[in-house]
């Protein structure tokens, strides 16, 4: 468990930036209108009140293991220093499989789809393709070329949501709103299986925020920041969510944010509708070539961060050495490995089948560290114990993640079906490692 090199180049304020970029993406300007259809304001504003508590909690547990582990991988180092290595390896095969994959493939459809609005001739697929790969190349190049360009993206994404929350706070509605979901129970009773159904569009628009331990390795002082970069960067987007979904309901009924359900490759930005009907069409137009902006930000932010988590496996033999990377260099392997992986879910899924997907998987790996605290303090005692406050959010977290995947199993063969083809992937690779690998190339049990 090596702490990061003192020659790592990034610092708190670029961590921060890493966290927001891989949070703030198209699930924020899609999810008020599903959501719509089912819930009333009330319970719509509720839904991200947790959402945002959850998260928020998520953060303060991970701070305790990223204060231990320096390095990049994520769940997979963590779950394979802490649990046992085929717990990391399971890890690291979602990630790489549904978890960043699907994630940049949204990002990458939703780019195009609202891209459309503007130039109609545009092919979403294929533009979001063209988005995947040039990005791509540019983190591939040099690791100097991809700290500023990602730093440069996540400024202009903060200013342009900012300016949206600010425009939508001045100019729009500030009543509480008197309209209701077409979808709610006929006795206005608390819509339990929607209210739980929708989390999982929350819990996907707030993935991103552990994304700090991705890179851990090349923070300047690891140990530090990234608990750090993490809580910052969650709370500040936690506050932006629940604005932005404020101006959405005060400002939108169902019927006009059902527009996002009509269809995944010819779609309006709920900013697009607030804005229009604020500053008319010009100003509906911009939102939709700024929400543009956001998505490839959203992109970058995760096709920088995923390699990372192929690289550490490959350094202990869980999969191929040349996804590693020269010292020094971008993992350039792992990174046009991705870019691959992306493109196929990008043409071969639907946009909910990749949200739900991606959704299940961030949950179950983020709820086995949660477990991974609690496990530190009772059978690592050769490990520092965690906080009081650390335990305590770690079996929050861990309770509420159980909650979520036990209702979205049961709702959904195809969940299940995707955790066991990821699983028999993964247990047969490590299995294949284990055997052929000298004992040092694969992480000790």
């Amino acid at each position: 468990m090596s702490a990061a090199t003192p020659s790592g180049t990034i610092g708190l304020r670029t961590g921060i930036g890493i966290v927001i970029a891989n949070m703030v993406g198209s699930g924020v300007f899609l999810s008020a209108g599903f959501m719509a259809q089912d819930l009333d304001p009330l319970w719509l504003m509720l839904s991200w009140v947790v959402g945002s508590a959850l998260a928020l909690i998520g953060a303060r547990t991970y701070a305790e293991v990223a204060s231990l582990i320096g390095r990049s991988g994520g769940e997979y180092r963590y779950l394979s220093d802490l649990l046992h290595p085929w717990l990391g390896s399971l890890a690291g095969w979602a990630s790489l499989l549904i978890g960043f994959a699907a994630s940049i493939a949204v990002d990458a459809l939703s780019a195009g789809a609202f891209l459309k609005t503007l130039l109609p001739w545009i092919e979403p697929r294929w533009l979001g393709a063209a988005l995947i790969l040039i990005l791509s190349l540019v983190h591939a190049s040099r690791l100097d070329w991809s700290k500023w360009s990602q730093n440069a993206l996540v400024i202009g994404k903060i200013l342009l949501v900012v300016g949206f929350v600010a425009v939508g706070l001045t100019l729009g509605q500030h009543a509480w709103p008197t309209w209701t979901a077409p979808s709610r129970p006929p006795d206005g009773s608390f819509p339990l299986d929607a209210f739980l159904g929708h989390q999982y569009w929350v819990a996907f628009t707030f993935s991103g925020w552990n994304a700090a331990i991705y890179v851990a390795g090349e923070f300047r002082t690891a140990r530090r920041d990234v608990p750090r970069a993490m809580l910052v960067g969650c709370a500040a987007v936690a506050v932006l969510y629940l604005l932005v979904n404020w101006v959405f309901v005060a400002n939108l009924t169902p019927e006009q944010s059902a527009v996002v359900t009509t269809s995944e490759t010819e779609a309006i930005t709920l900013g697009h509708l607030v804005i229009q009907e604020l500053l008319g069409p010009v100003g509906g137009a911009i939102m939709s070539g700024c929400a543009v902006l956001i998505f490839v930000s959203a992109l970058s932010a995760m096709i920088l961060v995923g390699p990372r988590v192929y690289a550490e496996m490959a350094r202990d033999g869980v999969l191929p050495s040349w996804l590693i990377g020269a010292e020094g260099r971008p993992p350039t392997g792992s990174i046009l490995l991705q870019a691959g992986l992306a493109l196929g879910l990008l043409f071969g899924e639907s946009l909910l089948e990749l949200v739900q997907s991606a959704a299940i998987i961030l949950l179950l790996f983020s709820g086995l560290t949660a477990l991974a605290v609690l496990w530190i303090r009772w059978k690592r005692p050769d490990l520092p114990s965690p906080s009081l406050t650390g335990q305590i959010c770690a079996a929050i977290y861990l309770l509420s993640v159980i909650v979520l995947m036990a209702w979205g199993l049961q709702a959904s063969l195809l969940l299940g079906i995707t955790l066991l083809v990821i699983t028999l992937c993964a247990t047969v690779a490590w299995w294949i490692a284990k055997r052929r690998a000298p004992p040092s190339a694969v992480a000790s049990e």
